[in-house]
């Protein structure tokens, strides 16, 4: 027996998005909003992690949020904010990122 060969499909509607003519340049910007939770040493030690800094830039970032009650923490590209973010928030700081 032999088989019919099967129907042509008409072919998917799919949208191509083109992309971009040129690539978002503008900087981001992670800050560090002080809370009643943390001891200063938590804060420093994250911070340096997050971030690679010296302690002294660290201990300047935290008495600056705690007198400010916030600090520009780091200025960079979103993906590199956003891992800092993530170092940050291990231990519950509070954070965000602008645009």
């Amino acid at each position: 027996m032999r088989s019919s060969p099967a129907p042509e499909l008409p072919a998917p509607d799919v949208d191509v998005m083109d992309a971009p003519d040129r690539v978002d340049t503008r900087p981001w910007h992670l800050l560090l909003f002080n809370d009643d939770i943390h001891t200063f040493d938590e804060v420093i030690v994250q911070l340096i992690k997050a971030i690679s800094c010296s302690a002294s830039k660290a201990q300047h970032m935290a008495w600056t949020v705690h007198t400010e009650g916030k600090v520009t923490v780091m200025t960079g590209t979103f993906e590199e904010c956003l891992r800092a973010e993530g170092v940050l928030a291990e231990i519950g700081l509070v954070t965000e990122i602008r645009g």
